[in-house]
């Protein structure tokens, strides 16, 4: 355990610090399903050919079955979800909506989805780690879960696409939505062309008021959860709002640096979290 431990705190994920504060049991569970999750992500995003990547994300969807079919999983993070994840009666389809979202990177980077298929995205890509996260803190209630999943999901992947939008550009890829560049004037779908087009800051601030109405809805989702189960999702929560208030205050016209947070800010607003009433 002590291997994912390391490699979630080495990427610099903001997750790290709502993690860290939780029980043993629940700690564990959530280390191993970033694990997973940055694994599926890296095949993705990797370097071998097509083939291959399809090939293992395949297998992964055969290593889901086993591990959900009782049977020993054949990979090392198979093994961990086995053993750390499964008494939280995690859904198997909230892994197989993850896979097949990042997998939309396939054959090709996506660039300026429809609003449909972006909402699709983020409920995967964003949507799962908030669902399963809700059941491992202990949340119940499935309509809840739903919910504060998309509400939270969304504002958080949103405020990922914002923060790194010359970053994407510069693999190829384009999240903001083809309408809202339509709306915005942007005629292009060429990530280059986009990301110094006069234009797109009147873009960003559009898709920017969708999460600030999605962050001002799971807050007050978040406000059903008990005590216990509020805290680590505050914590996420206060951590990406922090990286959107300080793009918001800045101004949308800029893009670059990226917005920073250090370790100690991160630290402290995770604590204010499970410190908090």
């Amino acid at each position: 355990m002590n291997n994912i431990k390391k490699m979630v705190k080495k990427s610099g994920t903001s997750f790290f610090w709502s993690m860290s504060l939780l029980p043993r049991a629940k700690r564990n569970a959530m280390y191993t399903i970033y694990a997973f999750f940055r694994h599926i992500d890296d095949i993705v995003d990797g370097d071998a050919p097509l083939e291959e990547k399809m090939e293992l994300l395949e297998a992964w969807r055969q290593e889901l079955d086993n591990i959900y079919d009782k049977k020993v999983p054949t990979t090392e993070i198979g093994r961990k979800i086995y053993k750390n994840c499964m008494r939280f009666k995690l859904p198997k389809e909230e892994f197989i909506k993850m896979i097949d979202s990042i997998s939309m990177d396939l054959p090709n980077p996506v660039q300026a989805p429809t609003m449909d298929k972006f909402i699709k995205y983020c409920r995967g890509v964003a949507g799962v780690p908030g669902s399963l996260s809700l059941r491992i803190f202990g949340c119940s209630d499935e309509k809840l879960i739903e919910e504060l999943a998309v509400s939270l999901g969304n504002a958080l992947q949103i405020t990922n696409i914002l923060r790194d939008v010359k970053e994407d550009a510069m693999a190829q890829r384009l999240y903001i939505p083809e309408e809202i560049l339509k709306h915005a004037g942007i005629k292009s779908k060429d990530p280059l062309s986009v990301v110094v087009d006069k234009n797109l800051a009147i873009a960003r601030e559009e898709l920017a008021k969708v999460a600030d109405k999605d962050y001002k809805k799971a807050f007050e989702l978040i406000k059903n959860l008990d005590r216990s189960t509020a805290k680590p999702v505050k914590a996420i929560a206060y951590i990406y709002r922090q990286y959107f208030d300080i793009m918001n205050n800045r101004g949308w016209e800029i893009i670059s640096p990226k917005p920073h947070i250090g370790k100690f800010k991160k630290f402290c607003l995770a604590l204010k979290a499970f410190m908090g009433k």
